[in-house]
């Protein structure tokens, strides 16, 4: 199993965590598919996704795998009035990721992160790797925790 930018950020941190390696079918590349793959509830899985608030600038956060981003409830957690999510086409260049592989360790730039409450319901939680296929699994402190030493982000 090949080791990826945010499993390197991790080890470095000395942050305990496991990778899950799947098949990628392409035309699925939801958190859904993922989760079924690796025998785990949807919820359990974290999609990272990428917005834009219009007094922040480009904020990341990371939501159950069924559910969708509460736009309203980011925008006011971040101090924005709107929140919108970023076009897929501006995703790699801000983040150094592609679809179906966005992780929130190791993005070229650092943003603000937000991760959804229910991730603490949760000893461990999974979230991309950084590469198709290919997930970490750790604690949602942990996570937070990395987020911050790696990056100095805001972790909530």
């Amino acid at each position: 199993m090949k080791k990826t930018n945010a499993a390197r950020i991790l080890e470095r941190l000395g942050v305990e965590y496991r990778l899950l390696e799947f098949d990628v079918d392409e035309d699925d590349l939801s958190a859904q598919d993922a989760a079924k793959k690796l025998g785990l509830p949807p919820e359990q899985i974290f999609k990272t996704l990428v917005a834009r608030g219009d007094k922040s600038g480009v904020i990341v956060a990371c939501v159950p795998g069924g559910k969708e981003l509460d736009l309203k409830a980011l925008s006011r957690v971040s101090g924005n009035k709107k929140v919108e999510l970023v076009p897929l086409k501006e995703v790699q260049n801000l983040t150094g990721y592609i679809r179906g592989a966005v992780s929130p360790l190791g993005m070229k730039t650092s943003y603000p992160f937000y991760i959804d409450v229910s991730a603490f319901n949760y000893h461990s939680i999974i979230v991309s790797a950084g590469a198709r296929g290919l997930q970490i699994s750790l604690s949602p402190k942990d996570l937070a925790e990395a987020l911050d030493a790696a990056n100095g982000a805001l972790a909530r």
